[in-house]
């Protein structure tokens, strides 16, 4: 968005729709004030990494998830500006952190808002608990920010529900109906008599983050059903997790559908190959991602990407073996390797080939080659130069976060060991590591254990 076409966030979310505009200014924050955007009569909207819809029902506010740590303040005064009406109750759509730490300003209030969630966010935040330091580990590399700290303490939900739950305050009726797509607790809410769905991340303007490597399972099936559900709705306005809303019923059903024929031709062609008895190297391989849909503004794979989901379809149906029967009970990575280059004739011969392989554009071998060497070889500084380059190569040619991510952290690890320095000094060395963390700070990287964009 250029600085001397100045656009009111309804007219930018429009040319979002059109594919005019990105979604960078909305998750960067650009949108984000002191004051809610006001989407309908009712609904007040606060448009950052992680969205809050506020709705007035005549008698008190509620809350449809509440943001992250560093947007609590914000949110809370955009709210406050909208009404001074007590909030009754927020509801969370699932416990990605980015979407539950924005409720603690108005608990100090005097009238504490009901948190209401899914059975299972309680487990999930339990599981972050025993968790944290594998999901630092995780998030450092997907988002390439070293000092990251996974949080520990979480604000606990008053009241749960299992399948479906109506609540009503004032005006309006919110109906919570649960679903199982990026994660296990995930909670839509319907308000009919303002005809908006809150879809949670059941929709982020984003490839269906349903495959995701570092992350717990994921349910494509199971998500696409959901969205077929919403769709029946009849919505007019959709709000989602993530991204800009959607105004009009028309193309509230057109993305929601698109989603849905992604996620099901994922499935179809999955199960097939798999009913084949095909291993899961011959699946990844054969299944054919619709690119007509991925071209389609709000499904772009930006953050996951569909190949990702057909390995998660692998581990939901399939469980972890392969079918390579080498992979079942294997050596030591490292000892296969060392076998390799000595059969190549050393670890800086398979590296040199690696080199070539990447100068010819076979990215994917290229990048077994490197490894194969690193391992065989792994404080060789020459190895370790190729290999950076490899995967510094390859992350600049991915279109996902996710995979940007573990190459960026890949290239930055072999750089250390090239200049004896650390991870931390080579991402913050290259001007693309430094862009890669402050951005991906600005977008509240701790945003994610499951999460989209969490």
């Amino acid at each position: 968005m250029t600085e001397h076409t100045p656009l009111t966030y309804l007219d930018y979310t429009d040319r979002v729709w059109r594919g005019e505009e990105t979604l960078l200014p909305h998750l960067t924050g650009a949108f984000t004030s002191d004051e809610l955007v006001r989407i309908r009569d009712r609904i007040g909207f606060f448009p950052a990494f992680a969205n809050v819809a506020v709705f007035d029902s005549g008698a008190g506010l509620v809350l449809v998830d509440s943001g992250d740590v560093r947007t609590a303040g914000l949110l809370h005064s955009a709210v406050r500006s909208f009404s001074q009406d007590p909030v009754r109750s927020v509801v969370f759509t699932h416990g990605h952190v980015d979407h539950v730490f924005g409720v603690a300003p108005f608990d100090a209030e005097p009238v504490r808002p009901e948190v209401i969630a899914h059975e299972a966010v309680a487990a999930r935040f339990d599981r972050y608990v025993e968790t944290a330091g594998y999901n630092a580990w995780i998030n450092r590399r997907q988002f390439g920010v070293p000092g990251l700290e996974w949080p520990t303490e979480y604000r606990r939900p008053d009241t749960t529900y299992r399948d479906r739950l109506t609540v009503r305050h004032g005006e309006l009726t919110f109906e919570l109906f649960h679903a199982r797509g990026e994660t296990d607790d995930h909670t839509y809410v319907w308000v009919p008599e303002l005809k908006t769905l809150c879809t949670g991340d059941l929709f982020i303007w984003n490839s269906p983050n349903a495959g995701n490597p570092q992350k717990v399972q994921r349910y494509p099936e199971e998500w696409a059903r959901a969205l077929r559900d919403m769709g029946e709705l009849g919505a007019e306005v959709l709000l989602p997790g993530h991204g800009v809303p959607i105004v009009g019923a028309d193309r509230v059903a057109r993305a929601l559908g698109d989603t849905a024929a992604l996620l099901e031709s994922l499935c179809a062609q999955t199960r097939e190959l798999m009913n084949a008895g095909l291993r899961l190297d011959a699946v990844i391989h054969g299944v054919k991602v619709p690119e007509q849909l991925l071209e389609k503004p709000y499904l772009h794979p930006a953050y996951d990407e569909p190949e990702f989901v057909v390995r998660n379809l692998w581990r939901l149906w399939g469980g972890w073996y392969d079918q390579n029967p080498a992979h079942l009970k294997p050596a030591p990575e490292a000892a296969v390797a060392a076998e390799l280059a000595d059969a190549a004739g050393g670890a800086l011969v398979l590296a040199g080939r690696a080199a070539r392989l990447l100068d010819e554009g076979d990215l994917r071998l290229a990048s077994h080659l490197a490894e194969t060497a690193a391992l065989a070889a792994p404080a060789d500084a020459e190895v370790a130069r190729i290999r950076a380059r490899v995967y510094e190569t390859r992350a600049g040619r991915e279109t996902s976060t996710m995979a940007r991510g573990v190459f960026h952290w890949a290239a930055a690890e072999s750089a250390a060991v090239a200049e004896g320095t650390d991870v931390t000094t080579e991402l913050t060395r290259s001007a693309a590591g430094r862009e890669r963390a402050a951005g991906a700070i600005s977008v509240g990287v701790v945003a994610d254990e499951d999460s989209c964009c969490g």
